[in-house]
Formats: structure tokens, sequence, C-alpha cells
């Protein structure tokens, strides 16, 4: 069985750096994770009229409104069957800035919208559909697009003018020998909202179970 972003890219995911292929080629058949650690250079926000936003977002692990240049950082990424039995990676950043913070992350493959779909936040409550390709780099780019609120009862489509969009690209520097990272989310009206830059090496675990506490405390079935 092939990870989530093989079935996503198809042929491309070929085209990928072979340690980026390794980054995403994994799934919970495999019995591995990827932990990388690491220091962002740059972890930013934008205008002080965003800051609202970025604090509602600390209720649910999704944005802060910290900063700082030279903050270490972890990326946990397991692969593991969440209890709707579909193949899922975490994606569970903590960053050590003035005060611990953390953004939360769940993918999937939705044959449904036939895209990954990104439930973020500790009880997943907003699912984002993803579109990855190749970077010119062999690296990977993720664009956020359609957004969902998802609170039972309650579902609507979130919209852009009160959200934004996020453009990622994780890569292998060959020269530094480690990975790196680049983060913006902007909003088409109030311009930048938060984002970072960083690199980090990776820590191959063989046979590790996901840790409890980086689970989603509520699985969302909607996507």
């Amino acid at each position: 069985m092939g990870s989530i972003y093989q079935r996503a890219l198809g042929s491309e995911f070929n085209k990928l750096h072979p340690q980026i292929q390794r980054r995403f080629g994994f799934s919970s058949a495999d019995g591995i994770a990827s932990v990388g650690t690491g220091v962002m250079e740059n972890l930013w926000h934008g205008a002080p009229y965003t800051l609202p936003f970025l604090y509602i977002g600390t209720w649910r692990s999704i944005m802060f409104p910290e900063t700082g240049t030279n903050v270490p950082f972890t990326i946990q990424n397991y692969a593991y069957r969440d209890p709707l039995g579909r193949e899922t990676v975490t994606w569970v950043r903590t960053f050590e800035a003035s005060k611990r913070r953390r953004f939360d992350a769940y993918m999937i493959y939705s044959e449904e919208r036939g895209c990954i779909v990104d439930y973020l936040g500790t009880h997943q409550h907003l699912a984002v559909d993803i579109d990855i390709s190749v970077a010119p780099n062999g690296g990977v780019r993720l664009r956020s697009g359609e957004q969902r609120f998802y609170e039972s009862p309650i579902a609507f489509r979130f919209p852009l003018f009160f959200s934004g969009v996020a453009e990622v690209c994780e890569w292998y520097d060959d020269v530094a020998q480690c990975f790196r990272i680049e983060v913006s989310a902007t909003n088409r009206r109030w311009g930048k909202l938060f984002g970072y830059t960083g690199s980090f090496q990776c820590n191959w675990k063989q046979g590790a179970d996901v840790p409890p506490e980086i689970l989603p405390r509520r699985v969302e079935p909607k996507e």
C-alpha cells in the first residue's frame, strides 16, 4: 500500500527528491515514523489587526501569535489508521517560542473529493482541501483550497474572507544535508497572516506507535 501522497501525486511522485520521497512515501503498513528536529529561522505574523484571529487559533492548536528567530521546533509524522479506517498522517508541530505552541493537522486522501484533505486542530473542526505538486527543486508544494467547518450538527463552507490560503514548500538541501520548509498563510483582503521558514533533520523510528498525546481529541467523519 502506498502513502496518501503517492496516491495524490501518481507517477509525479517519482520526480521528488529521494529524501522527500522517503519523507512522504511511508504508510501505516510500513511501521515507521519520521520525527524532525530543527530551528525556525523566522517565525512571523502579519499586521497587528491579525492578532485576534491568531489568538483564536490557539484554542485548538491551529495558529498562534508568537514570533521569533532561531526558534527550536519538532515535527511529528506518524502514519496510522484512524477509528474510521482511513489512512492518516499526523503533522504535529511544536514550537518553543516565548510560549510553547502546537500546530496540529491530520491528513487523509479523500476518494470522494479526489485530493488530500487536511483536518486542522485538536478537534478536526476545519477540513481543508490540499493541492499537492512537485516543486522545481524536487520538493513538495502544498496549497490549501476549499475549507469546511464541522461541529455536529453544524457544517458549512468556511469563507476564505475570514480565513487564509496557505502555501507550503518542503524540500531537501543537498549542500546543507537537511530538510527545509517554508510556510505562508495570507488573506486576499488582510494580507499576510502567519508563517515560518526553517530547517530540520529527521529521526526515523521503526515500529513506533503513535504517541497518544498527539492524536486528535475528536475524529471528524465528514470530508
